[in-house]
């Protein structure tokens, strides 16, 4: 009888486990524009050590192209923006856990990451590239054969070099881009994967040293929302239409990428723009 009992109340600890676990473990619940306004405060995920894209600056202050959006984003919704600086690996953690409520971050648009987040609109263009000393003969992707090349570990980069580079080449992966673009200046790597803007920063450190060598792939990127939450993705792709109608998206680039604003893809395939 006692063995009974106790066995019964085992099962009934080890079912109240499980269904805090599960608890624990859900997603963090949607939230809408209105809710925001509510609040009177908009909680935006962004890269802290990125520039151009996003950045802190030697004041405490975040800025960058991603900063510039953000504020008028949360300018359009009537309400304050409160930034969280994010390392690439912990974007979409940070948001699908509801640390942030939408992500301005860099975040390349591609179909792996479309499953675990929900994008907008794309509103900038970027390319991941390889970059290399001057002296160093690099024209194919056979030429990274046996060179030690540095990524941002998770990052669109880190995804481009492994798939390109011969085996026996040597990836090393760092926290985040400032520690990749660092490797690189101080000599721990040979090469390094990042995106067009690594260059200038490159360029800072060791002036008249390196250039880009080889394109792989060109992308674009989206405002991030948890998936689901069709009002907010449905307002960002709004404000985004609005900024690139009325100059507002022409004001940023020409401030931060020096170039024209490109054309836009009307869609990404295995990436939906609106949520279902």
């Amino acid at each position: 009888m006692l063995k009974s009992m106790l066995t019964r109340r085992n099962a009934m600890l080890c079912a109240a486990a499980l269904i805090a676990a599960a608890g624990l473990a859900r997603p963090a619940a949607a939230i809408t524009p209105d809710e925001i306004k509510a609040r009177g405060k908009i909680i935006v995920g962004i890269q802290g050590d990125n520039p151009p894209w996003g950045f802190v600056t030697s004041g405490g202050k975040q800025d960058g192209l991603d900063a510039d959006i953000a504020t008028l984003y949360a300018k359009e919704l009537g309400v304050e923006v409160e930034f969280v600086p994010l390392e690439v690996n912990n974007r979409i953690p940070a948001l699908t856990t509801g640390r942030v409520d939408v992500l301005f971050a860099t975040m390349a648009m591609l179909p792996d990451r479309a499953k675990a987040v929900q994008f907008s609109k794309p509103y900038v263009a970027n390319a991941i590239v390889l970059i290399a000393p001057k002296s160093m003969p690099i024209k194919t992707n056979n030429d990274m054969a046996n060179l030690t090349i540095g990524v941002a570990k998770g990052a669109a980069q880190d995804t481009q070099v492994t798939k390109n580079a011969p085996q026996t080449a040597t990836i090393r992966r760092f926290d985040g881009d400032a520690p990749s673009v660092q490797a690189l200046v101080s000599g721990q790597v040979q090469a390094l994967g990042g995106n067009i803007f690594y260059m200038d920063r490159v360029e800072k450190a060791r002036p008249g040293e390196f250039e880009n060598k080889l394109e792989f792939q060109k992308l674009y990127n989206g405002a991030c929302t948890r998936l689901g939450e069709k009002e907010i993705n449905a307002s960002i792709n709004a404000f985004i239409d609005k900024i690139k109608a009325d100059g507002e998206l022409k004001t940023i680039y020409d401030k931060w990428m020096k170039v024209p604003v490109p054309e836009f893809p009307e869609k990404l395939e295995g990436i939906p723009f609106a949520a279902n």
